[in-house]
């Protein structure tokens, strides 16, 4: 008879097994030695064991690290940052292709902050690894109740034009969506017989089929896709995405695309329409698109077309002081400034020149040289600037800056800034009032605008406001990083190129700061000393837009300095947008929350511009064919359209 202890050695007999009578023998002889063993040398044995399992766990590097909740450094090809990374931890072997892996999130660690406003949530549901999202077509109207309800800013555009909010009119019917925001695996790749470079480009490719594939599906010829409720959005009625797509198609050579956008060119688009249009926005975006698709193809059509839409713009010329309104109606050859102000934007009247210079050049029409130049006249003659920065508005009746005293390089400034450079590269470099205007107001930037954050001594442009500095900074400053490497690139002084590294730094570390790896749309940077972090982003700054600022200053510092790292941050936050803003069903959508990778919030909608400038931006930063669009030959309008610098004759 077997004792109550030694129930669990049963004697068993199983067919094939012909040596298992001897091991169970074997384990019934060593039970029986343990238990003549006396009670303490039980436990001093056992208490050894135990140590030495504590030592080695100890002792293993790996496991050590898993247990104390710190990060690690994992190396993969197309590594997704998630934290900032401190180069100087890190031997110089490392410091490419890195992936941070982050303790798992927990609810009950996260951070009080961590969420937006009520109005910008929908539901998480947590399926896989965490990080797809459902929402449904009721709480995307609720989200929108709640953003109303809490008191919405004035509906801004990407360059600070001001929009009224019946041209931003929803089209479509909304369905019902299942939406899912992809988290794509990161996959390991061979290779060994294939430079990187050639794996990032069809990485941009396949983005950009996988957003077309959205717009085709649910928005075909409107002029915004919204990717989770699978509709569209109107904004003036004419094809937005589809023409700012144009050259990126030809770019990326996305032939079959091309081709099906073209016809719907050729029989669809029609600008005889009772719709008022934004000058800027149409400017750059739609006569911008056509203009540089008719260079890059040869193909009439899209001539014809710009010629059509320039000529139908040309009423919001027709002012006391020959600075334009805002808005002009396309069908009534009619223009009116917002019904709010009669004043416009100084970063839109100022950054329709490229492209109404070109059109002048190609039609040998001289009336919209004509007209955008005496715009660039009055502006250079007007009082009201600071050492070369000027005011953020312009009364379209007296001619005059209003607003006096607040200075930005950011939203509703911004593109006058790079206007004056480009303008002055495209007609040959011989207008040098323009040259002028830029160096001058790049002092003005040294001198009032430029400081350093705290602790790590970022170089960042702030604003100003009646004397009083203000560390904030838009994400739309990050192009001055790349129009200073193109003024280098041109002749100008050569500290302009050190300048322009150190806010590419700055601009790349608005992106790496942040849970998600994606910048929020403005940032505040910390001043004072015993700061923990460099930037501060308020709640209602937290949204991302899909916006090309930094990827275009990337393309630019990586065209002209051939130093890795710029591609390498690239792909980074490339890799960042496929996590966090691609919707499964096609298309890609701005966020809410930048500050939460559980919890991003999705706002349903996919600018005309992340096709027209991220996506070929991205491109031409993963190439290495320097023909691909040559710097020698074109320069780039404020919506990555390209247009050529003309010959030195003109």
């Amino acid at each position: 008879m077997h004792s109550p202890s030694r129930k669990d050695f049963v004697s068993l007999t199983f067919t094939g097994s012909g040596n298992y009578n001897s091991k169970q023998w074997k384990r019934q002889s060593c039970w029986r030695k343990w238990k003549q063993l006396s009670r303490l040398q039980r436990n001093l044995i056992l208490f050894t064991m135990a140590l030495m399992l504590v030592c080695g766990i100890a002792t293993y590097p790996t496991v050590t690290e898993h247990f104390r909740g710190l990060t690690v450094v994992v190396k993969e090809e197309g590594g997704h940052v998630l934290k900032p990374v401190i180069p100087e931890v890190l031997p110089e072997s490392d410091k490419q292709n890195q992936l941070l892996v982050p303790e798992p999130p927990s609810e009950q660690k996260r951070a009080p902050d961590k969420r937006g406003p009520p109005g910008l949530q929908n539901r998480l549901q947590k399926k896989g690894n965490g990080s797809d999202i459902q929402v449904e077509e009721n709480q995307i109207q609720e989200a929108k109740k709640a953003d109303i309800e809490e008191g919405e800013k004035p509906l801004v555009n990407r360059r600070g034009a001001l929009i009224e909010a019946d041209q931003a009119t929803e089209g479509g019917t909304a369905k019902e969506a299942e939406n899912k925001v992809d988290v794509p695996a990161v996959e390991q790749e061979d290779h060994s017989h294939k430079e990187p470079e050639v794996d990032r480009l069809e990485a941009v490719r396949d983005a950009f089929r996988h957003a077309w594939k959205g717009y085709k599906e649910f928005a075909w010829g409107q002029d915004e896709l919204r990717p989770i409720s699978k509709s569209y959005g109107e904004w003036f009625g004419l094809g937005l995405t589809l023409i700012d797509a144009l050259d990126t198609m030809w770019i990326l050579n996305l032939k079959e695309e091309f081709e099906e956008a073209k016809t719907w060119v050729s029989t669809e688009l029609s600008f005889n329409k009772n719709v008022d249009v934004n000058l800027f926005e149409s400017t750059i975006r739609i006569l911008g698109g056509l203009l540089s698709t008719y260079h890059l193809t040869g193909d009439t059509l899209f001539l014809d077309k710009a010629k059509d839409i320039g000529t139908r713009l040309m009423p919001a010329f027709n002012t006391p002081s020959k600075i334009p309104y805002s808005d002009v109606n396309i069908g009534k050859g009619t223009a009116h400034p917002p019904r709010w102000t009669s004043d416009s934007t100084v970063a839109e009247v100022t950054s329709i020149q490229l492209e109404f210079r070109e059109l002048s050049r190609l039609t040998q029409d001289t009336r919209y040289q004509a007209a955008v130049d005496e715009v660039m006249q009055k502006v250079h003659k007007l009082e009201g600037k600071q050492d070369g920065l000027v005011p953020m508005f312009i009364n379209t009746n007296s001619g005059q800056f209003t607003h006096l005293g607040v200075f930005t390089l950011g939203a509703r400034a911004d593109s006058y800034y790079e206007y004056l450079l480009k303008q002055w590269i495209q007609g040959g470099k011989k207008e040098t009032e323009l040259l002028e205007d830029y160096l001058q107001a790049l002092e003005g930037v040294k001198k009032n605008l430029l400081k350093k954050s705290s602790p790590n001594r970022l170089t960042f442009v702030g604003e100003l406001s009646h004397g009083q500095f203000s560390p904030k900074m838009d994400h739309l400053v990050c192009f001055l990083p790349g129009t200073l490497a193109l003024g280098v690139h041109h002749g100008l002084p050569a500290d302009h190129m050190e300048l322009a590294k150190q806010l590419m730094e700055t601009c790349y570390q608005m992106y790496a700061q942040m849970e998600t790896g994606l910048s929020p749309e403005i940032v505040h940077f910390n001043m004072h000393e015993g700061s923990i972090r460099d930037v501060d982003v308020k709640l209602a700054d937290r949204h991302n837009l899909l916006r090309p600022e930094t990827v275009e200053s990337l393309f630019y510092l990586y065209r002209f300095t051939k130093d890795r790292k710029y591609r390498d941050w690239g792909w980074e936050i490339l890799q960042n947008f496929n996590k966090y803003t691609k919707v499964s069903t096609g298309g890609y959508t701005s966020i809410n929350n930048v500050r939460d990778p559980e919890y991003p919030s999705p706002r349903d909608k996919m600018e005309s511009f992340f096709l027209g400038e991220t996506l070929k931006y991205f491109y031409l930063l993963f190439s290495d064919d320097p023909e691909l669009v040559s710097l020698e030959k074109y320069v780039f309008n404020t919506e990555a359209h390209p247009l050529p610098i003309w010959p030195s004759a003109e």
